[in-house]
């Protein structure tokens, strides 16, 4: 059974995600930590429930998404695994983070690229990975059939989308992944969005006024 704790990080109010089994190990989705505050937040959060990382996942390499990617590599021994898209963002970190008036460490080496269809696995349970681009290049997403939940970045949000006016944003694309990827879901599915509370599919159908069809 994976249990999912929840982060709000950084001056973007990025979701980061700790997913965890009754192995004790655990998945690091999104480490936004930027503060001191933050990073201890996290850490103390892992060593209180005896958790040991054994994956940092990045649903895509915008900045929100990827600050904290250095700090949790050191500490924990990782690297980061996202698709290969999405490597031209990561390279960039830190002069992007100058231009939001911030200091950013250059993200660490990744580690093996992520793939539509791959199954990343921690402990005993399992992340199928849906390859989702139109907020920006590399964007996946990661879902967990047997609990019925997925993580959607900056794909999908409560009764709202990605931007799709930054590089590499496209509209179109995004609708059609949405549309295809992730409203095929089962209605129940529990989406855990990047930035936000969570929703379900079935709701988002409904009442997600950005898509349409």
């Amino acid at each position: 059974m994976i249990k999912i704790h929840r982060f709000v990080n950084n001056l973007f109010q990025v979701n980061t995600y700790i997913l965890s089994d009754e192995t004790g190990e655990c998945a690091i989705l999104d480490p936004g930590c930027y503060s001191t505050s933050e990073r201890n937040a996290l850490t103390g959060f892992i060593r209180q429930e005896g958790l040991r990382p054994v994956v940092i996942l990045n649903t895509h390499c915008h900045i929100d998404h990827i600050l904290g990617n250095q700090f949790v590599a050191d500490e924990y021994g990782l690297k980061p695994r996202l698709h290969e898209k999405g490597l031209e963002f990561l390279k960039r970190l830190p002069e992007t983070a100058l231009g939001f008036g911030m200091e950013a460490e250059a993200s660490p080496d990744y580690g093996e690229f992520i793939n539509e269809g791959d199954e990343i696995k921690f402990g005993n349970s399992v992340l199928k990975v849906l390859y989702t681009p139109g907020h920006a290049d590399g964007s996946v997403c990661f879902l967990n059939e047997g609990q019925g939940f997925v993580i959607t970045g900056d794909v999908l949000f409560n009764q709202s989308i990605g931007r799709t006016d930054l590089p590499t944003g496209d509209f179109d694309i995004l609708q059609k992944y949405i549309r295809e990827k992730l409203y095929t879901l089962p209605d129940d599915t529990v989406v855990y969005p990047g930035h936000g509370p969570e929703t379900t599919i079935g709701f988002e159908k409904v009442n997600n006024p950005f898509i349409s069809g």
